[in-house]
């Protein structure tokens, strides 16, 4: 029985051309990274009334109006200035879920430490807590906003998409992931202050 046995040069011209591919793929896939991240894709500016499939959700935004009481209809005890936007909102996914709290930020006017949104249900003017697959609802979101600050003549509304992954990267289970902003919303804003 003969034995065969590569010798040195086979070896080293072997694992030459393993590290010389091995860095090409890596060159070219920093490369394709550099690229996508200095050419993103437009993001789509869509009007009031349009739908916007964001993966997980389909939005969309009906309206906006300033006033000084919120959508539950109680006066506040101190004095407040709400910015409040009407949307539709119909959870794609399987499951009731309550991950629409960062769907919709304000991208203009952009006011430094602005709070997140409150959501109420526009049905019963309460607190929206869950909503269901398949069940539209329509949400008011509300802003407290600054008294120092004027208020709106007009909104930019960056709403942002997920993504579902069958196995996620560091655990292996299904989930909805963020993608990034997938529109931006523009609507003028109607005034309704309430009289104090």
């Amino acid at each position: 029985m003969t034995e065969h046995r590569p010798n040195l040069k086979h070896r080293l011209y072997t694992v030459l051309i393993a590290g010389v591919g091995g860095t090409a793929a890596a060159g070219v896939s920093l490369a394709m990274a550099i690229y996508d991240a200095a050419h993103p894709d437009p993001v789509l500016t869509v009007a009031a009334n349009e739908t916007v499939d964001t993966g997980r959700w389909l939005v969309t935004i009906r309206d906006a109006y300033t006033g000084n009481i919120p959508p539950t209809g109680t006066k506040p005890l101190e004095p407040k200035r709400f910015v409040m936007v009407v949307l539709d909102l119909d959870n794609r996914s399987a499951a009731t879920s309550s991950a629409f709290h960062d769907l919709i930020t304000i991208a203009e006017p952009e006011v430094e430490g602005l709070p997140k949104p409150t959501y109420y249900l526009a049905r019963d003017k309460w607190i929206a807590g869950a909503v269901n697959p398949n069940m539209p609802e329509r949400l008011i979101a509300a802003w407290e906003w600054p008294q120092h600050k004027p208020l709106p003549e007009g909104l930019r509304l960056s709403v942002k998409s997920q993504i579902f992954k069958p196995r996620d990267n560091l655990y292996g289970a299904p989930g909805w992931f963020d993608r990034g902003t997938t529109a931006i919303v523009a609507l003028p804003v109607d005034q309704r202050d309430e009289p104090q």
